[in-house]
């Protein structure tokens, strides 16, 4: 009997965390997910899937995507969460999954407080009861949004600072939450930023100056108070560019606290910028560190802020590669000839952090090492094995989508010919002509038949077994590079090390001459 590759999905909001339920949190989901496992399959291979801190209000959450990516790759074949909001409480969004997506790839679903499992109840009466309490966790999720955004809206609208951390800085008044005050220690470090600002020193300038005194970073401050708890990744703590610029344009520092900044479409959905004119600013809220007039000077001399979005990364090797100096992830700069530089060389005098790297050589140079490590490990057969059985069911797994959307052009292309039948007996006063989406529908099939040409053609050279690496063909992916590769320690052009990793653990570290 098949191995059942199962996937238990847990998730904790904000919103849980704040009721302080043990039952929600991420380790009693996991004691419950694993129990019922234990006592109802035998031979299973359980992965794990987690979002701490994510609303359920939508899917746009890290463990989610990689669940679902690897759900339509045909790796799992049952997923089991405590409940229905643990995966999604919008109901529609939900349903969708449960009686057109899963059961299309395959997938088992089970809800174990719901006391629902898809080979059961999937068209039966009991889905009734499933759509309803989907329906009032949505109503629910919507309703709390609601009233969290207006109680902040009426805070905001008084002035009152409601923002859980407060600037660096500044510390919240014990007599009045809503209220800042300075905090002198940190206060004295913003101020001296903005007099080196004003005196005409670049934030890289800046930054060099108080890493060359050893002046705390705002983290120091916050790790000394006991409000978090971070290692830092290289030597020590480091003040960066990035940070200064934070500090540069931020109007708190002039007494103005700014809200309404943003604006949320949908609940669960993402911010979008609004117009400054159509921002709420309350100034001489609470004391200033600057004057207005030398945080205006600086804000002509920097330049406007340049707002950046999340972009996808450019490279494969981004957040593996990072500095042997200072353990910093690598910086990925240029557009025709792409490197990688350290992002804190240019704050720290006489740094020994990498100065640059061109990213195609890195990157081929990972590659090949890769191919000789999986060899050298006795992996590479499995990896071949593996590599060609993946490629075979996405195969298959496409053509099962372009027979299914032949048959429902099929069906257009009939309904089509009898919507103009009607329209030339007069039974119909209107010919409703589905051109348009019949040929949206061919042309989605010549593409997905496209991709499955590409496909054959990849098993067919798999089969052969003709490249480099004991007879299999190992391509620069990040998935790859994660299983395999722990981080990549990069010193300068000539030298670089690997080191690698097997089952989550780190094994060793290959120096490399390059």
């Amino acid at each position: 009997m098949k191995r059942v590759r199962i996937a238990m999905y847990l998730r904790l909001s904000k919103e849980d965390d704040k009721i302080k339920t043990e039952s929600n949190s991420i380790s009693m989901q996991r004691l419950l997910i694993e129990d019922y496992v234990q006592k109802n399959f035998t031979d299973y291979e359980l992965q794990e899937y987690v979002d701490d801190g994510f609303s359920g209000t939508n899917l746009n959450r890290p463990g989610m995507f990689r669940l679902l990516g690897e759900a339509g790759e045909g790796k799992i074949d049952c997923i089991i969460v405590k409940d229905f909001s643990r995966f999604a409480r919008d109901y529609i969004e939900l349903g969708d999954y449960l009686e057109q997506i899963f059961p299309f790839l395959g997938i088992r679903f089970i809800s174990i407080n719901d006391q629902y499992d898809s080979n059961a109840y999937r068209g039966s009466i009991a889905d009734i009861d499933m759509h309803f309490k989907n329906l009032l966790y949505d109503l629910y999720s919507k309703d709390l949004s609601q009233k969290v955004r207006t109680a902040l809206a009426a805070r905001k609208a008084k002035g009152q600072y409601v923002s859980a951390h407060t600037p660096f800085g500044y510390q919240k008044d014990p007599e009045d939450r809503h209220m800042l005050i300075i905090k002198e220690d940190e206060a004295r470090i913003v101020a001296k930023i903005f007099d080196l600002a004003f005196q005409g020193k670049t934030k890289n300038q800046i930054a060099q100056k108080l890493n060359e005194e050893g002046v705390k970073t705002p983290i120091e401050f916050k790790i000394e108070m006991g409000e978090t708890t971070r290692a830092p990744k290289g030597d020590g703590f480091q003040w960066s560019s990035s940070t200064i610029a934070s500090i540069l344009k931020n109007e708190i520092y002039v007494g103005d606290i700014v809200y309404g900044k943003t604006e949320k479409k949908q609940i669960g959905g993402k911010n979008v910028l609004k117009p400054r004119s159509e921002w709420k600013i309350y100034r001489n809220h609470h004391e200033a560190i600057v004057s207005r007039e030398r945080f205006g000077a600086i804000q002509k001399k920097h330049g406007k802020t340049v707002i950046r979005r999340d972009v996808p990364p450019k490279s494969v090797l981004q957040g593996l590669a990072v500095c042997a100096k200072c353990k910093k992830s690598l910086l990925y700069k240029g557009e025709y000839n792409p490197y990688f530089t350290c992002p804190t060389r240019y704050c720290v005098k006489e740094s020994e952090c990498l100065k640059k790297i061109n990213v195609m050589y890195l990157e081929q140079a990972v590659l090949f090492e890769l191919g000789q490590h999986l060899t050298e490990q006795g992996l590479i057969s499995g990896f071949a094995t593996q590599q060609k059985q993946d490629k075979a069911d996405e195969l298959r797994r496409i053509k099962k989508v372009i027979d299914t959307q032949k048959r429902q052009y099929k069906i257009m292309e009939k309904s089509n010919y009898n919507n103009y039948q009607s329209y030339l007996s007069g039974t119909s006063l209107e010919f409703i002509s589905l051109a348009k989406e019949l040929a949206e529908k061919s042309e989605e099939i010549r593409k997905l038949e496209e991709k499955a040409s590409m496909l054959e053609e990849t098993v067919r050279t798999l089969e052969k077994g003709s490249n480099a690496h004991g007879g299999i063909h190992v391509e620069l992916k990040r998935e790859l590079l994660d299983r395999y590769i722990e981080n990549i320690m990069v010193k300068d052009e000539d030298y670089f090390e690997i080191r690698w990793k097997e089952q989550g653990k780190n094994l060793h570290s290959l120096d490399i001459e390059m």
